[in-house]
């Protein structure tokens, strides 16, 4: 984990105002093939770095769970 990058992040369309948001960063992901992954409540926090199969997993998942 690592507590910054650089990019502009962005959080799902589906995010309500609930605050149970991630963001990722795009630009990042695109030129390292490593997706930032953080918590939207804490710009500050810690930033997960996944591989592109590995956050593809993740939006798998989300979109199968029943909320």
């Amino acid at each position: 984990m690592t507590t910054t990058t650089d990019g502009i992040w962005v959080k799902s369309s589906y995010s309500g105002n609930g605050g149970q948001c991630i963001e990722w960063a795009p630009s990042h992901a695109s030129t390292t093939g490593t997706v930032p992954v953080r918590d939207s409540k804490q710009a500050d926090g810690p930033v997960l770095m996944l591989s592109a199969d590995a956050f593809a997993g993740l939006v798998a998942i989300a979109r199968s769970a029943e909320l």
